[in-house]
């Protein structure tokens, strides 16, 4: 039961343009730990900061692009590497690297251009989020 003469919870500020460039580009800057960092932001501070909003969903849908990608890679491997007696696996080792190492070069990439006030996009993400 809630007690009237308690006034309710206000609505939190709305971001600065500087504070909503850092927490843009540290949507971007967190995809280097996994989409957590990327999800948590967007969904605290997008309706704070528009540019937060924007770049947020950006990262996450990113994020979540390289998360399909990982899981196709692991489940195709599993198959081939039973048809191929475990051959496959050192080449899915490889694409899971080569996976690793694109989502941290492109979230760096993408952190240093919304830091100097720009936007990035990112050049395949699968856009679940809209």
């Amino acid at each position: 039961m809630t007690d009237p003469a308690q006034p309710a919870p206000q609505p939190a500020a709305p971001l600065t343009e500087a504070e909503d460039k850092q927490w843009a580009s540290f949507a971007h800057l967190g995809g280097i730990l996994s989409f957590l960092p990327a999800l948590i932001i967007w969904l605290i501070f997008k309706d704070r900061g528009p540019k937060t909003n924007v770049e947020g969903k950006e990262a996450l849908n990113f994020q979540i692009t390289l998360v399909i990608a990982q899981v196709a890679n692991f489940i195709l491997g599993l198959i081939l590497s039973i048809v191929t007696f475990g051959l496959w696996g050192i080449i899915q080792t490889l694409i899971w690297l080569a996976l690793w190492a694109v989502g941290i070069i492109f979230s760096i990439v993408a952190f240093t251009k919304v830091n100097a006030g720009g936007s990035y996009r990112y050049p395949f993400a699968i856009r679940l989020i809209k």
